[in-house]
């Protein structure tokens, strides 16, 4: 087997988007359109990468229903290894049920399935161990949290961790995200995420990560932020500098649907490391894939090959 650059671990979903007039908290509304897409934190970051030209696997579970089957073939187009992905007999791929409302606002409910029947056994630290880089996403329930906790003790100091824990394991604070961040290379976050993990903004919650010994950290801000007397729609952070992420001068695109828009965005982040460039250049490399990304519907419609990547960034 040749060597595998980066390898992704986490939750395969089948996301199904509702486009509603708002999202409420009681009441009714009406649902403008109803698609389903292929989907997963680490897993759309991993097929991002595949379509920009990068060696990549991934690890994982599906049913062995029709889902589970489009979601390899997903993979499978872009040219991802999925020998590592477990088909679980009479189980049901998992599914994410997500509103999003003409405000920007969503709202995600998780029906873990396979995924939630993924065990350490099945995981191949052999095929892991070979990558340059892991990237980790969350899990919907606490075993599988457990899971993760057991993958990063067995990782070798070869590999580099990145880690996106999203709002499911961000809203366990930083205590029990320590051992997650003591051994990242890249942590990839939203201000609510770093918000619910440290209790800090930007600035001090990225402080607090760097404290907990991660060696990065990404932050990404939407639409934009004020930082100081700038507005940045990303913020990075090592032990020795922090570079703000400016909007490009032109809109890339209109926003269409922001589903993977996070995801994108580390793409493009890592694809800018392994190309060897800069923090600061591999951000805006991450904000131009999240523009792109948001310009389609689903997480991986919007998603450039590395030519439609280099035209669009202009570098």
């Amino acid at each position: 087997m040749s060597k595998i650059q980066i390898i992704g671990v986490g939750a395969l979903n089948i996301d199904h988007i509702y486009k509603v007039e708002r999202i409420l908290e009681n009441g009714e509304t009406v649902v403008d359109w109803a698609k389903s897409f292929p989907g997963g934190s680490a897993a759309n970051t991993i097929y991002g990468l595949a379509k920009l030209g990068v060696s990549t696997g991934f690890c994982g579970a599906v049913g062995d229903d029709e889902e589970g089957k489009t979601l390899l073939r997903d993979f499978e187009g872009v040219g991802v290894n999925t020998s590592r992905i477990v088909v679980k007999p009479k189980a049901r791929t998992g599914s994410v049920l997500c509103l999003s409302d003409r405000g920007g606002r969503r709202s995600l409910y998780v029906q873990p399935g396979a995924n939630s029947r993924l065990d350490m056994a099945e995981l191949d630290f052999g095929y892991i161990n070979q990558a340059e880089m892991l990237h980790l996403s969350s899990f919907a329930d606490d075993s599988q949290f457990q899971l993760s906790l057991g993958l990063i003790l067995r990782l070798d100091d070869s590999v580099k961790l990145s880690f996106s824990p999203g709002a499911i394991y961000a809203v366990k604070g930083l205590d029990s995200l320590t051992p997650f961040l003591s051994r990242a290379h890249l942590l990839f976050v939203n201000q609510s995420e770093l918000k619910q993990m440290t209790g800090e903004d930007v600035e001090g919650g990225a402080q607090k990560c760097l404290q907990a010994g991660c060696r990065t950290v990404v932050v990404t801000l939407g639409k934009g932020k004020k930082l100081g007397k700038t507005t940045a729609v990303g913020y990075v952070r090592d032990a020795d500098n922090e570079h703000i992420i400016e909007p490009p001068s032109d809109n890339l695109a209109a926003e269409v649907d922001t589903t993977g828009a996070g995801d994108a965005f580390a793409a493009g982040f890592i694809y800018g490391m392994v190309k060897g460039k800069g923090l600061a250049e591999c951000g805006r490399l991450g904000d131009v894939m999240a523009k792109l990304c948001i310009s389609r519907t689903g997480a991986r419609h919007g998603l450039p090959t590395a030519e439609e990547l280099a035209l669009r960034y202009g570098k």
